[in-house]
């Protein structure tokens, strides 16, 4: 064990990890932006970190992370116990590390975020849950017995994946369907690579699988297993169904040719770069097996600030786009997408056009142009955010051979969940908070991630699925799980 000196963040400055040269992102570099980091990297990072008394990078973390102390479990080497005790308030670790902004969260809340730079939490995250499964880590399950209890999960998205790792350690048999031949929701098929390698999830679905989770992919509940049948010969049920219908903005001319909807365009451009260009299935409405137009020397804009605006501008340059722009209708500082990605789209090249509505798409037969106008902010809407206003004679046009629309997305859930006494709220989100955690107003079926509370980031919807085994262990065992905040 070495000893930790307590002003090491004077002495080391906050780092991340080197990252894939800027010009090879330009010529089409899909791999993951940030590497990793290696054995004394890693210690150097962790030791940064203070150990506040009042931890408020673990407060910041919608998991309430205990991240100080795998930290120091890491500057220390003691990397099995470190991801062991990731794991006890996080399933899906290695995921979060890549994928949640954690200039929003965790480390936007760390106490060196003013003035010295944050700890550089989830690139060590990563390392940690990387370095001990390629030890050969796998989670400990001699405490829980099996109870000879089954539930089955829709969806294999990350509340999903989450709701199934907590049953299997409380002893409950989780068998997870989905209609996609792979497990994570949109972690495969629509968070591009350069965020997220598909590696990661094979390695987490064969984690799984040696927990004793079952995996039914390519079953659609509803079309080819009934949710009769799974309330019939499971003990119970969690929806973790997430948010595909697309936020139509109902623009004038959105049916022009190459005007596109953002997540079969990632969809769609996921399948090709992973080198799995099959046929698809219609996601609410629109088919996610797309010909995508060939982007070589277009201009492109989209429309959206959120992240998976970010998702798609950055996605348009490794398809070698003569020229991206990004509109958003509030300023930067509203943005709802990581500051982190926003830095990144700009370095790569995204030009950002803030307080822009758009009004219309033009052109003949195939887009040509979008007409925006510029905005202000005006008062704050019911959740506190302030709205955009129209400034009168500010209409402009942007030139545009291809549109994306990322306009965000809703839940819609399967037709036929009333006829089983599962009540849904007015905008569609499956209602909870009966008696037990994400409990439905039928008692058997429980409910998380974005199909509850639209949509959200990762690691909400991991919350969501970890807490509502909470809720299943103790309908089905008379069994508390550990609190884990």
């Amino acid at each position: 064990m070495t000893k930790k000196a307590i002003f090491d963040f004077l002495e080391r400055e906050r780092a991340m990890p080197a990252r894939i040269p800027l010009q090879l992102r330009r010529d089409g570099d899909w791999g993951e932006l940030y590497g990793r980091f290696g054995e004394d990297e890693a210690k150097h990072q962790a030791g940064r970190c203070l150990d506040c008394g009042n931890p408020y990078c673990s407060w910041g973390c919608p998991l309430h992370n205990r991240i100080p102390q795998w930290l120091e479990l890491a500057r220390e080497g003691r990397i099995i116990e470190a991801a062991a005790l990731c794991h006890e308030t996080n399933p899906l670790p290695e995921i979060c590390g890549r994928v949640c902004p954690q200039d929003r969260l965790c480390e936007g809340s760390c106490t060196l975020n003013d003035g010295f730079g944050a700890v550089t939490i989830g690139a060590v995250e990563k390392y940690i849950v990387d370095a001990a499964l390629a030890q050969g880590w796998t989670p400990d399950l001699s405490q829980a017995p099996a109870t000879g209890k089954r539930v089955a999960i829709v969806g294999a998205g990350p509340a999903g994946l989450a709701c199934a790792d907590r049953l299997a350690r409380a002893g409950i048999a989780a068998t997870v369907f989905d209609r996609y031949e792979k497990i994570g929701g949109l972690l495969h098929f629509g968070i591009p690579t350069f965020k997220l390698e598909r590696a990661v999830l094979d390695q987490r679905h064969g984690v799984l699988a040696g927990m004793g989770v079952q995996f039914r992919l390519g079953m659609e509940v509803g079309r080819d297993v009934s949710m009769q049948s799974l309330l019939d010969d499971f003990d119970a049920v969690f929806l973790g169904i997430g948010s595909y219908r697309y936020t139509d903005g109902r623009l004038p001319g959105q049916e022009l040719h190459n005007v596109l909807p953002a997540l079969p365009f990632l969809v769609q451009n996921g399948r090709i770069v992973i080198g799995d260009d099959t046929e698809g299935r219609a996601i609410a409405g629109w088919e996610d097996q797309i010909a995508l137009p060939d982007l070589k020397g277009r201009r492109v804009v989209v429309l959206g600030g959120g992240d998976t605006g970010m998702d798609c501008v950055r996605s348009a340059i490794r398809l070698g786009a003569a020229g991206v722009q990004c509109v958003y209708r509030r300023d930067e500082a509203n943005m709802p997408g990581s500051a982190r990605e926003v830095a990144n789209a700009r370095e790569e090249g995204v030009e950002f056009l803030f307080n822009r509505q758009p009004l219309a798409l033009l052109g003949e037969g195939s887009v040509s142009a979008v007409r925006v106008a510029e905005t202000r902010l005006g008062e704050p809407d019911a959740r506190g955010r302030r709205n955009a206003e129209v400034v009168a004679g500010s209409e402009s046009e942007l030139e545009a051979d291809v549109v994306i629309i990322a306009f965000g997305f809703q839940p819609d859930p399967p037709d036929g969940l009333a006829a089983h006494g599962i009540q849904a709220e007015a905008n569609g989100r499956i209602r909870v908070g009966s008696a037990l955690p994400y409990q439905t107003s039928n008692p058997k079926v429980f409910a998380g991630g974005d199909g509850v509370r639209g949509a959200d980031l990762v690691v909400t919807a991991v919350q969501e699925g970890r807490d509502a085994a909470a809720g299943i262990a103790t309908l089905l065992n008379g069994m508390q799980l550990a609190k884990t905040d």
